[in-house]
């Protein structure tokens, strides 16, 4: 059963909010598009090779008015909701709702250790489905798989052939319907142009991303 919190206007409804900023998104089939990032606060997973740790802890309390008065400011038609762990906030499917109900182009990235059934259907789903790597790959929900849409986007973090396996295996058991399947490197362990080789070879459905926030040096 789905579980959405009580409707409060949002002058009085408020959310943890880490930071708020413009900048293109760096992955997935979007990548290049600017973007205005809202990035929740929180997190309940410790990824190995997290590059945003900081989000856990760090945050503002503001009201869910304020957050999407602010994200409009930017004029940008691509709002994504990040972390963190967005929809460790309740309130979070609030402001996905209000985003989607003024216009944006909404993108809800998320580990696939949360039930993404209550995010407004408008919204497109980027599900982070943790390698073993990361040493969370055991607290990931495999039914959320089937809860995938065509327009959705599912990412495999991968640090060494292991993670590669896996991910394919996982893809090969559930078949998921997410339009794309991402291979995303780590930087420090993976060498991008075998990762490449790997889904040539094993893997040909996928698509292989360079974070291009990364690569610009970008947010």
């Amino acid at each position: 059963m789905n579980i959405r919190p009580a409707i409060q206007s949002n002058k009085t409804a408020s959310i943890n909010v880490c930071e708020i900023f413009s900048s293109v998104q760096g992955e997935t089939s979007m990548a290049g598009r600017p973007a205005v990032f809202i990035r929740l606060s929180g997190c309940n997973l410790q990824c190995s090779w997290c590059d945003t740790d900081y989000a856990a802890s760090e945050g503002t309390r503001m009201c869910i008015e304020d957050v999407v008065s602010k994200a409009l400011s930017f004029k940008l038609p691509l709002a994504v909701i990040t972390g963190g762990e967005p929809l460790l906030q309740i309130q979070a499917l609030q402001l996905i709702d209000t985003l989607c109900s003024k216009g944006l182009d909404v993108v809800v990235e998320t580990n696939g250790s949360i039930d993404i059934s209550s995010v407004n259907r408008r919204a497109r789903i980027i599900m982070d489905f943790k390698t073993p790597s990361s040493g969370q790959s055991g607290r990931m929900k495999e039914e959320n798989l089937k809860k995938l849409r065509e327009k959705d986007e599912i990412k495999f973090v991968v640090a060494d052939r292991n993670d590669f396996e896996w991910a394919k295996d996982i893809v090969s058991k559930h078949s998921p319907a997410a339009g794309e399947i991402l291979l995303s490197p780590v930087s420090e362990s993976m060498d991008f142009r075998r990762l490449c080789r790997w889904a040539v070879e094993r893997m040909p459905g996928a698509r292989v991303q360079a974070n291009l926030h990364k690569v610009f040096g970008l947010r």
